[in-house]
Order: structure tokens, then sequence, then C-alpha cells
């Protein structure tokens, strides 16, 4: 009587299977544990995000020292979107000032460009912000800054000081003449802007208005 014979074929398909089940479970541990890691990590976003905002940092006017400057806003504008000119001089080209210490979190450009410049001052619109910075100032505060004449002074993670300057007065993007447009939010809203601790006056956008104010913006001289 003859005895079994095998061919190995059988234990060939019991090993490619246990190697494609190994396999299997190893790329389904990966997947358990990048969906780990992604809800983790939109775990904190949320709770970073939902967090309640911290007290009102100090800010002071985003320009130099004793001037005293005109802030406006105007139908369509936005609430609490302030515009800034100068009461005297030129706008083209003044410093534009942190208004308090932070970290720079955006520095480039919002929209487009356009061509509006000191030599060309009716040339055409961009869209948006134009050079625009943005300062995250701890406890859920933040300013920007937009409509800057060049490319910010400044880069996206630096440690900036109140006074420190960021850029200069221009007319990029969306502007028909040359200011500063600036904001102050608090986590997801945007608040009517203070300034050395007094309300800016600027809040609805019902209607066009204008307040003036003097900068306390000192740090930077050492005053």
């Amino acid at each position: 009587m003859l005895g079994t014979v095998t061919t190995g074929h059988s234990t060939r398909i019991r090993t490619r299977r246990r190697v494609r089940s190994r396999g299997a479970r190893v790329i389904l541990a990966l997947i358990a544990a990048v969906v780990v890691l992604v809800v983790l990590g939109v775990t904190v976003v949320l709770v970073q995000l939902l967090r309640p905002a911290g007290p009102r940092p100090l800010f002071q006017m985003p320009v130099a020292c004793g001037e005293t400057w005109q802030l406006g806003t105007y139908p369509g504008h936005d609430d609490y979107d302030v515009d800034l000119f100068p009461t005297k001089g030129e706008a083209w080209g003044r410093p534009v000032l942190a208004s308090y210490a932070g970290e720079v979190t955006v520095a480039g450009i919002n929209g487009s460009l356009g061509g509006r410049t000191p030599d060309n001052p009716d040339g055409p619109r961009g869209r948006g912000g134009g050079y625009w910075v943005k300062i995250d100032h701890g406890g859920r505060w933040e300013t920007q800054y937009l409509h800057l004449l060049e490319p910010p002074l400044v880069r996206v993670g630096q440690r900036v000081e109140q006074g420190e300057q960021i850029g200069k007065v221009g007319s990029t993007g969306n502007s028909g003449a040359p200011h500063l447009h600036y904001e102050q939010r608090r986590g997801w809203e945007k608040v009517e802007a203070h300034f050395d601790g007094e309300p800016s006056g600027i809040t609805l956008d019902d209607r066009e208005y204008t307040v003036t104010r003097k900068s306390n913006n000192c740090a930077a001289e050492g005053t």
C-alpha cells in the first residue's frame, strides 16, 4: 500500500494565507493608530478653540508714539474694522507697529496686490488685504494689519515686541487710498478695538463716521 504523497502545495497556500493575515493585521493596526492620532489632534484643536479667551491685552495704536490719527469706518466695511489715516503728513510709507507683543502667524499676501503705489496712487486695485500681518498675542487674542506698502518686515514664527515695526502703510489689495486696515480679534469673533485700555469708538458699520485718537505706542522708544 502506498503512503500519502504530498506536493507541498497545500503547505504553501497555508503559509501565504498566514502572511496575508499578518499583513492585514499590521495595516489595520496602522490605520487604527492614524485614526487615534487624528481624533486626538482634532480634540486638542477643539479644546483650544473652545476655551475662554484670556484678559484683553493692553493694546496700543499700531502707529508711532505721540501721533494723532483718524479712525474711520463706512457701510459694508464690517463691524469693528478700523481704517487709520494720519491727520498730518503723507500716509504712504508710515511705520506700522505691533499693538502688543506676540508671535507672527501670517506675513504675506491676502488676495492680490494691485498696482497702487506712491508713484502711481490711482493704479489698479487688487483684491483682499494685499500685504498683511497677523499676530497671536496669547489668550486667543489676535491683531491684523492689512494693505501694507511692501512685503512685511517680519516673518511667520517671529516674536515681536509692542511698538516693533512690522510694515509700512500702503494701498495694496482692495484699497482706494493709502491707509492701514486694522482689526482686533478674540477667538473667532472680531471685537471693538481698544487702545491704551480705552474703546476706539469704531463699532458698527451702519454709517460712515470717524474719530481721532493719539497713539501711546511708545515702548519702542523706551518711554
